[in-house]
């Protein structure tokens, strides 16, 4: 009898043993498999950090081999679109922002006492940087997309409603990539043809707009053609505008424009371009981008982000 009540005992611990092992099989069965149980997300990941269409390399412990891996992600993406050479990388935001302050013989009546934002081409800065701020919205180009992402190149964009509306999504996807989208009117109009009233309407108007397709409204603003009033600061002041940057430099596909008589680029030039393809251009935005980089980096300056220093 005492033999028999052992034996139960041992098939019990058998039996124990075996469904242990059973549950471990069939959860390394589910890792494998990429199952998942009830209340889970079974979708697929990339490697954490990485997203979508950017092709970075997986992420590994070693930083020097981080480099390494992104450096050579750099040269065949800048060999992809047809650069003579990687961007430079941009350094770090400045710990402390530069004061941004009106351009000489580009204030207006009160712009100090009444605190307006100031119209400026150029940021201080002793970096050898330069910001990319492309205007309108009119070109909604894929391939640009690709590209600037590709590169880690960063950019501003200021849109006009008429132009934009057809395809939020499409700014939506570069606001997502980290680039910043500003307000540029809702008409594209000379603002100082209209009224004080007139011009508050496509300011504001844009900024409500931008809030609710974008989840903000912007503190920059540009006016369009560069042009602009006293009643232009104000209304943009009582909009929530801080800063109005126009530019130094404007960058088209086949020339570069510049405002000042020796015809360089200066660190903290803002450089101006827009969403055009070929229905205007005879070239694409990546043409333009071609030829924007391409010249930047030559001479030895760094595409950074304008937010980043206001």
């Amino acid at each position: 009898m005492r033999v028999v009540l052992q034996n139960d005992k041992f098939r019990a611990r058998l039996q124990k043993v075996a469904l242990r092992c059973g549950v471990a099989a069939l959860a390394s069965a589910a890792v494998v498999s990429g199952c998942a149980g009830p209340g889970t997300d079974s979708g697929a990941r990339g490697a954490p950090g990485r997203q979508p269409g950017q092709g970075g390399p997986a992420r590994t412990a070693d930083p020097q081999a981080r480099r390494a891996a992104e450096r050579e992600r750099l040269v065949a993406a800048a060999r992809h679109w047809e650069l003579d050479q990687v961007p430079l990388a941009p350094p770090a935001p400045p710990a402390t922002k530069p004061k941004i302050t009106p351009r000489d013989g580009f204030e207006v009546d009160g712009q100090e006492e009444e605190n307006l934002p100031p119209v400026f081409t150029t940021v201080p800065t002793k970096q050898k940087v330069v910001f990319l701020t492309i205007d309108d919205g009119a070109e909604k180009d894929p391939a640009f997309l690709r590209m600037m992402s590709d590169l880690k190149v960063p950019y501003t964009a200021f849109l006009s409603n008429y132009l934009v509306k057809d395809d939020y999504g499409y700014f939506r996807t570069m606001q997502s990539e980290g680039h910043t989208l500003n307000n540029h009117t809702l008409t594209h109009p000379y603002l100082p043809g209209l009224s004080y009233e007139e011009q508050k309407d496509e300011i504001c108007g844009m900024q409500a707009i931008m809030k609710k397709q974008f989840g903000k409204a912007p503190t920059v603003f540009r006016p369009p053609y560069g042009n602009y009033n006293g009643d232009t600061l104000r209304a943009a002041k009582t909009c929530g505008i801080k800063y109005a940057p126009i530019w130094d430099e404007e960058v088209f596909v086949d020339h570069w424009e510049y405002r000042e008589d020796d015809r360089s680029l200066h660190p903290g030039d803002i450089v101006l371009t827009h969403f055009r393809g070929r229905d205007d251009w005879d070239g694409t935005m990546v043409d333009d981008m071609r030829r924007f980089l391409n010249k930047v980096t030559r001479e030895g300056y760094a595409v950074a982000r304008l937010e980043d220093y206001l």
